[in-house]
């Protein structure tokens, strides 16, 4: 199955995307990790996107879909592929279009996950970090420490990130309005678009989709 991932921040697209791929025995590919291999690699895509990057730039919209045409050109994606992150606007969408009509394929299904905007700040406003290593986060609702303000793991001090603070996610909220979300009509008018909600624990939306997806490509 070749399919792509949409959702505003929040929805949980990178964990839903890790699940799913898994399930559907096909490859992840995110563009962050696009991003982060041709970079470490020193391709001329990845050399392009750094000094773009290094100038507090957004990288062009062709940088972005010549790593993602190369990636999808990898033997493991030959028999499908999951798209988190890509494509980004609707000219991101016509090139990804474009590209695989050029090699006799076509999408499967657009995978919505729906979210309210306001349990999307309530998500990540409420994620809290801990200064002695990154990766232990914890939510002042949903995963507490058991000490306010001190990592369970370390004993590290907790704290809210900068892109974390609810006027920071409301704005990443207009961008994806604006620029992500307008995609969904773009897939809609090819008939590709299935909408599930991200609410609920991470396995029962994992299933949603899953059920969403086999129905939508004619397997259910």
């Amino acid at each position: 199955m070749r399919i792509v991932l949409v959702g505003p921040p929040g929805a949980g697209k990178g964990t839903q995307a890790a699940f799913l791929a898994k399930n559907l025995s096909i490859p992840h590919i995110s563009t962050g990790d696009l991003f982060r291999a041709n970079i470490s690699q020193g391709t001329a895509l990845g050399k392009q996107a750094k000094a773009f990057m290094d100038a507090g730039n957004l990288v062009p919209d062709e940088v972005t879909i010549g790593m993602a045409k190369d990636r999808m050109d990898q033997p493991d994606a030959e028999d499908g592929f999951l798209l988190d992150g890509f494509p980004r606007n609707v000219s991101q969408a016509v090139a990804l279009d474009e590209a695989l009509k050029a090699e006799g394929v076509q999408l499967d299904g657009v995978l919505d996950l729906e979210v309210p905007e306001d349990e999307v700040v309530k998500r990540i406003a409420g994620r809290r970090t801990c200064r002695n290593d990154s990766s232990h986060v914890f939510h002042v609702t949903y995963s507490p420490p058991g000490e306010d303000g001190v990592c369970d793991v370390c004993g590290g001090e907790l704290y809210q990130r900068g892109d974390d603070t609810e006027e920071t996610v409301r704005r990443r909220l207009e961008v994806y309005h604006s620029e992500t979300e307008p995609i969904i009509d773009h897939y809609k008018a090819q008939g590709l678009v299935v909408t599930i909600s991200a609410l609920g624990k991470v396995d029962e939306v994992t299933r949603r989709a899953m059920e969403a997806l086999k129905k939508s490509s004619g397997e259910g």
